[in-house]
């Protein structure tokens, strides 16, 4: 298939890197395989760390992608705990933040993203908090433990799905939580007014404070404690501890230094890929939290001729790094590649289990439906545009993500009252 001498270098030691190198030994690749991270930790899984393992019903190793030991067994060579500064195309080179060069015949940037910051005074108070890598979690875990022993107070910015996700897991710990988000809504952008309402009643119901419409304007304290967190219409909202939960950015830097196509980011940002997941450089490709790729999933289809042709994704969860690392890994190969993933994710707060596929922005669709019961946060949603399917969201109800993700593929109009039936099967709309 390739080589034995050649060398693949994997830059970025999350999910879809260490799923990369898996998927290269299992397709074949008798060649060197360097996977670089910047964390000293070995890959791991980064849904537990606002779940199971910041809520202390998961144990720290089983976030781990594989054994430590699974490595060397592989022949996976690790450069961990050290950044990739520059990346010399010409010369086809990584240089990492100890000066040590490594040279590559195919590249795979899976850099993920990094969370925004909040641009107000106070952000270097001790008791302000970021959520994304595992240290973060640690931390952040022995805060929640002591704020609910103490009646603590923790004021989270942002009410997007890790800023839920923490604020279920703070409640548990007993901790008051105030969430502060601009929109009316928890989950606006993703969900829209009628679902998101759902979020405020279920956060509400465990004792959770929310103040929409408003923005944090300056964080407080004293001897290097937080004290408040003040928003922009004046009120001040007491506070031990603060989570930046905002949201999070492409970590493109290394890509754009070296001159590779990036989206703007208020496209989503991003490394621009095609739908094998190559970059503008034929021996580099990019996958996960980094990568912006075609709606590949979508062509053919009536609604994706109703997008703007050069529209991209880039899409921050799970499931993309999982599938997306194999993908890339098989085209660095020369594999014949289309990655068409609908995009998937899934979250638990407290006794809500949910699975959201498809792709729904702002202004996308035109009717939300609605099958099974919304009071008892047992139903299926759906986001429909002409009355094809967009997306789709099931909340405590399971083993329906394929009829799902199989009708936002088939594009065709659909029933509206067959759809919002419980009685009528969805494997029976399928095309």
């Amino acid at each position: 298939m390739v080589d034995a001498h050649q060398t693949f270098v994997i830059v970025g030691g999350g999910l879809a890197g260490a799923k990369a190198a898996e998927t290269l030994r299992a397709e074949g690749f008798t060649g060197r395989v360097i996977l670089i991270g910047d964390e000293r930790d070995h890959p791991y899984e980064r849904p537990p760390l606002s779940k199971g393992f910041l809520t202390g019903s998961q144990e720290r190793d089983s976030v781990f992608v594989h054994e430590p030991a699974w490595y060397a067994q592989s022949d996976i060579e690790l450069h961990l705990g050290l950044p990739a500064v520059h990346l010399d195309r010409a010369a086809k080179a990584v240089t990492l933040g100890d000066g040590t060069r490594v040279h590559y015949d195919r590249l795979l940037l899976a850099t993920g993203a990094e969370p925004r910051r909040l641009d107000i005074p106070g952000t270097d108070l001790a008791g302000v908090h970021h959520l994304r890598r595992l240290a973060h979690a640690e931390r952040l875990k022995g805060v929640l433990s002591t704020l609910g022993r103490d009646n603590g107070q923790l004021v989270i910015a942002g009410a997007g799905w890790i800023g839920l996700e923490v604020a279920a897991a703070a409640r548990g710990y007993g901790a008051e939580v105030t969430i502060v988000e601009p929109e009316p809504t928890p989950l606006h952008p993703v969900l829209g007014p009628e679902l998101g309402a759902l979020f405020a009643d279920l956060h509400g119901e465990h004792g959770v404070r929310f103040h929409f419409g408003a923005r944090l304007t300056e964080i407080t304290g004293q001897d290097g404690m937080v004290l408040a967190a003040l928003t922009d219409d004046g009120e001040e909202h007491p506070a031990h501890s603060v989570l930046a939960a905002i949201g999070a950015a492409p970590r493109t830097a290394l890509a754009e230094a070296a001159g590779l196509e990036v989206v703007d980011r208020a496209a989503g940002g991003g490394i621009a890929v095609d739908a094998s997941l190559r970059t503008s450089d034929p021996d580099v490709f990019a996958a996960g939290d980094v990568a912006s790729a075609p709606l590949a999933f979508l062509e053919g289809t009536p609604v994706r001729a109703a997008l703007p042709p050069s529209a991209r994704l880039r899409v921050e969860h799970w499931a993309n790094a999982l599938n997306g690392g194999p993908a890339a890994a098989r085209a660095m190969l020369g594999q014949d590649v289309a990655y068409d993933r609908v995009p998937y994710f899934f979250s638990d707060q407290y006794d809500v289990g949910l699975e959201y596929s498809g792709y729904a922005p702002p202004g996308s669709y035109d009717q939300v439906l609605v099958r099974g019961d919304v009071g008892k946060r047992q139903f299926i949603a759906f986001w429909l545009n002409d009355g094809r399917l967009l997306a789709g969201m099931n909340v405590n109800v399971w083993d329906v993500t394929e009829s799902i993700q199989r009708l936002i593929r088939g594009g065709q109009r659909l029933d509206p009252a067959a759809l919002a039936d419980p009685a009528v099967p969805l494997t029976s709309l399928l095309p």
